[in-house]
């Protein structure tokens, strides 16, 4: 057997296992279920197992004084006669109840059945309410707010195990509220899907029912105000109507007025409102507390039209009185009435009210008022027996005092049947000459009525307007910023206190990541707490949240949809979750309302929101609302969380390809720092290489773009800088080097459109401690700072160069000297570069910075990026400062001969001599052989003079320079060779060699390894 929904229902007794039956057993015997019995069943079970119900408990509450005149029970009775015709013959038990659960109608599909049942199933008056009936369908269907069906063992109590039911909730149209229940109850082998259309059917007849108690009521006011007529002392000269005002009132205002009258009524007392509209005239919106013959209090509102000239003499109506506080709208409170012209009076016609069907009745002429629309979705015949989507209404007989009915002109004429009027139109009538907005008619003596209402229903419309303001707000206030923390907490500030006055958000752990939950129910942490007070006991933002199987907001969880809990009090689930602080939650909170957070079918949390001071309990709008708004939330929370996501992951990428250590040298004392941009990650970088002879290679750079390819193509750019640099080319030639690669890249990357990376910028600095020089080269970069030892700060002027990739233009190298002690600081241009700052104040605050030679590199990167950098930057930053040290020249040797092998066994013994006066005895061997193979080789193929050159750093360094650019490589040699084996042995002696060129020639350099030393 299927429902109609096509979930399976199992049937009879289970003797495999997978029966409702065997698995209500295991549940009253304390088993787990994880699966076999449907969510919702499972939640009800939970919650009669925490009140203490039992199964074969019989007996439930009576009411002999239940009110039989109920609107839902008068509503109800005809719709359920036509039902018990329909099932004639069968053994379908029809109940109607109220909203508390107390059956109040009771019909039989066989007569018969009635006297076989006992009381319980046939008298009404019996309660049905969930904590006292344990699972059926009354009870769940107010607890659900929904319909449901309940199907043999599912039921909580014994005696029902041999049936199956469907209850649906009837709920008044105005107000949303739910009203009662209609019920189903049959044996079980009566189940078919066709049941779930016939309730829906029978529940909105009832509904068009209740909705025409209220429509008679109107109409009972509206035929009170006509009969009663114009006060003698207004004496109006005539009447303006809306239709000749239409070619100049606009939407927007028609709006205005609409929801002022609405906003009059609900206040139900006596007074008056001025609105001004658009184009500078001004209406006065007067209400008048008045009583249908049938008893029926209500409101009615009349507008009047101020003169055109505010010179005009004008007089105020008699007996109204100003509206107190009426903020909302374009109208302002007349603190004093304003002197108003009756002679002109407008009555709106044709003007629709984008409230619930039948909340206000809207005048649309003389005597005549709009019908209410159906609800949507309803067939064409109800099963009452009346067409859906008309109300009956009963003929009215003509006011005789009406001037209308007297012969008089009027402004508001209805059209005929065949040709509606479209909603939201409102049409010129003709005047007498035929001309639209014509005043210039015959006087009338009659009153403009724009609206007619009961104070109740005028709040509805009220509230209704202010829900679709608040989301309206919502849409521009949630998810301004790409933080999933700061947007929930959006959420919470939106919501309070116009929706609640207390609301916690719990995400999952993941989210928080930037991650994916896979289950949000096992990894909850609290992420906010915001409300009117800060001193009620919720869980605290940051503690992990562990939600018990009853509590509402695991329900919430695993059902996917929003739970209402209108009493706390009778929560028990909620209550059972932890007593301690629930108890006292309970003295100031009492409804609630829980949300998850679903967007694009991933649950990311759930929101709950709590009443407090309102003592009206939230209801099915209220649920509607938070919904709304959590789901507009859930969107911008999943896009923050996406978001967080791509940053962590494009953060990591630019991390990992930044310099993981920095090498330690004696020549520079270095430290550096990287922050991203507050938006995104971009392309800047820096890299600190070591270079030949104890010098230093500083770069910073900037790729332009952000996102995953600036920070890919950052490492590609900062490979080949390194590689450039480590094959010892002066600064200017690096950046010549780099400006080809960048247009190559360029060049070859489909993706780049020939414009990825062109505009990238560097600057390359080349420091040598033996001779404290700084050779410096910028390609489009900012120039650095120089601090002096005595704290002078100074920004060398550099040539600019152009950026990389544009190719063609030079770059060219500037030497500057740095006495010992100076600090070099390089920096992208997101330190100095801000759209809300001046770049030359930037420039005075990086100067006062940076003028501090006492601090530590370390203690300048932090005092930079908190004095100097933006607190939100818009780019992300890097900075290096690196502060000088000079080479001391004790552990420096230097040797100058011709090009005459007779000189070499001169310097190698004065090598040697040097060797022993700095204790390295044990490295002169391997330096020996190194000097001699280097010296030869440059007699034999270099030019005179020759330079050799010691030096003693963490390593021994040996070079020697001549004036040819011809460089010796490393090759293999034939046994049958008589040279070619001397750069082998250096290789092979030395932990590194190379050759660098100077502006004189070239240098080859090896350095021998002092560990033995």
């Amino acid at each position: 057997m299927v429902r109609s929904d096509g979930e399976p229902i199992p049937t009879g007794r289970a003797t495999d296992g997978t029966g409702p039956t065997l698995f209500r057993e295991r549940f009253l015997q304390g088993e787990p279920l994880e699966s076999g019995v449907r969510a919702t069943i499972l939640d009800s079970w939970r919650r009669c197992r925490s009140l203490g119900l039992s199964p074969e408990r019989s007996d439930l509450p009576f009411r002999d004084d239940f009110d039989r005149e109920d609107p839902v029970a008068r509503a109800a009775a005809p719709v359920l006669d036509r039902l018990e015709s329909t099932f004639a013959g069968s053994a379908m038990n029809i109940s109607v109840a109220d909203a508390d659960g107390t059956v109040l109608l009771r019909r039989f599909g066989e007569a018969s059945l009635a006297r076989g049942l006992p009381d319980i199933q046939t008298v009404p008056g019996f309660v049905f309410a969930e904590r006292f009936a344990g699972t059926n369908g009354i009870g769940l269907a107010l607890a659900e707010r929904r319909l449901i069906r309940v199907y043999g063992a599912e039921h909580f109590a014994d005696r029902s195990q041999g049936s199956a039911c469907r209850a649906l909730p009837v709920r008044d149209p105005l107000s949303g509220r739910i009203e009662g229940v209609l019920c189903f109850g049959y044996p079980r082998d009566f189940e078919n899907p066709a049941l779930t259309t016939v309730i829906r059917k029978a529940a909105a007849a009832i509904e068009r029912r209740l909705l025409g108690q209220s429509s008679a009521r109107e109409r009972s006011l509206l035929r009170a105000y006509l009969d009663a007529g114009v006060e003698a002392d207004a004496d109006p000269h005539r009447v303006v109507g809306v239709d000749e005002l239409a070619l100049g009132l606009r939407p927007v205002d028609r709006a205005a007025l609409l929801e002022k009258a609405a906003e009059l009524i609900s206040r139900a007392q006596r007074a008056a409102v001025e609105v001004s509209l658009t184009d500078g005239r001004r209406v006065t919106l007067v209400s008048r507390p008045m009583t249908s013959t049938s008893g029926v209090e209500g409101i009615a509102v009349e507008a009047v039209l101020h003169a055109s000239s505010p010179s005009e003499a004008l007089s105020s109506p008699r007996g109204v009185e100003p509206v107190p506080s009426l903020t909302t709208g374009p109208a302002s409170p007349l603190t004093q009435l304003a002197p108003v012209d009756p002679s002109i009076v407008l009555r709106v016609r044709d003007v629709p009210l984008a409230v619930a069907s039948g909340a206000l009745t809207v005048v649309t002429g003389p005597g005549q008022l709009r019908e209410v629309p159906p609800p949507a979705g309803a067939a064409t015949t109800g099963i009452d027996g009346t067409p859906e989507g008309r109300t009956p209404t009963p003929p009215r007989k003509p006011s005789p005092r009406h001037p209308a009915h007297r012969g008089g002109p009027t402004s508001c004429r209805r059209r005929p049947a065949a040709h509606p009027v479209a909603p939201h139109t409102s049409v010129p009538s003709p005047s007498a000459d035929g001309l639209p907005g014509d005043r210039s008619g015959p006087p009338a003596s009659e009153r403009g009525l724009l609206m007619v209402g009961e104070p109740h229903v005028g709040g509805y419309a009220l509230a209704a307007r202010r829900r679709l303001e608040l989301l309206s707000e919502a849409s521009a206030r949630i998810g301004t910023t790409l933080d999933v923390r700061r947007t929930a907490q959006e959420l919470a500030e939106t919501a309070v206190p116009r929706v609640a006055d207390f609301v916690t958000i719990d995400l999952a752990e993941p989210v928080l990541r930037g991650e994916e939950a896979a289950d949000p129910r096992s990894d909850l942490r609290r992420a906010v707490v915001h409300g009117i007070r800060d001193d009620l006991p919720f869980c605290p933002v940051g503690k992990q949240v562990d939600y018990g199987p009853a509590v509402p907001q695991l329900r919430c969880l695993t059902s996917g949809e929003a739970v209402l809990e209108p009493d706390l009090r009778a929560a028990a689930g909620w209550l059972a979750q932890d007593p301690e602080h629930t108890e006292r939650l309970l003295g100031h909170v009492h409804s609630l309302i829980v949300v998850p957070l679903v967007a694009r079918g991933v649950v990311l949390g759930v929101a709950s929101f709590y009443r407090a001071q309102d003592p009206a309990p939230f209801g099915d709008d209220d649920r509607s609302l938070a919904q709304e708004l959590a789901t507009r939330a859930a969107l911008s929370i999943d896009n923050a969380r996406r978001y967080t996501r791509e940053r962590t992951m494009v953060l990591a990428l630019q991390r990992s390809l930044l310099p993981q250590g920095l090498p330690d040298r004696d020549s520079v004392e270095v430290a550096h720092r990287y922050l991203p941009a507050e938006s995104d990650v971009g392309g800047d970088w820096y890299d600190v290489i070591p270079l030949s002879g104890t010098r230093i290679g500083l770069f910073v750079g900037d790729v332009v773009g952000h996102g995953m390819l600036s920070a890919a193509t950052m490492g590609r750019v900062r490979t080949a800088a390194r590689s450039f640099a480590e094959l010892d080319f002066p600064p200017d030639e690096v950046l010549t080097h780099l400006d080809n690669l960048v247009g190559r890249l360029d060049r070859e990357d489909p993706v780049s459109d020939g414009g990825g990376i062109i505009g990238a910028t560097c600057l390359y600095a080349v420091y040598d401690p033996t001779s404290q020089q700084c050779s410096l080269a910028r390609a489009g970069h900012p120039p650095p700072a120089l601090v002096g030892p005595d704290g002078t700060v100074t920004f060398p002027e550099l040539p600019a160069g152009p950026p990389l990739g544009l190719g063609g233009l030079p770059f060219e190298a500037v030497d500057v000297h740095l006495p010992e002690g100076s600090t070099l600081v390089l920096y992208t241009d997101g330190l100095i570069e801000d759209r809300e700052r001046d770049v030359d104040v930037v420039l005075d605050q990086l100067r006062a910075a940076l003028a501090h030679p006492e601090h530590t590199p370390e203690e300048t990167c932090r005092m930079v990026l908190d004095t100097v950098a933006s607190p939100h930057p818009g780019d992300d930053i890097a900075l290096l400062v690196a502060r000088t040290h000079a080479f001391d020249p004790r552990r420096v040797a230097t040797w100058e001969l011709p090009a005459d092998p007779a000189r070499v066994s001169e310097v190698r013994a004065a090598a040697l001599r040097q060797l022993a006066d700095w204790g390295l005895d044990d490295a002169a061997f391997a330096a020996e052989l190194v000097l001699s193979e280097l010296i030869t080789n440059a007699i034999r193929h270099g030019a005179g003079p020759i330079r050799v050159r010691l030096l003693r750093d963490r390593a021994l360094i040996c070079e020697v320079a001549d004036t040819s650019s011809t460089a010796p490589h490393l090759r293999r040699a034939a046994t049958t060779d008589e040279g070619g084996r001397g750069l082998f042995l250096v290789a092979q002696l030395s932990q590194s060699w190379g050759t660098r060129y100077t502006a004189e020639g070239k240098v080859i350099w090896a350095e021998c390894g002092l560990d033995s030393a």
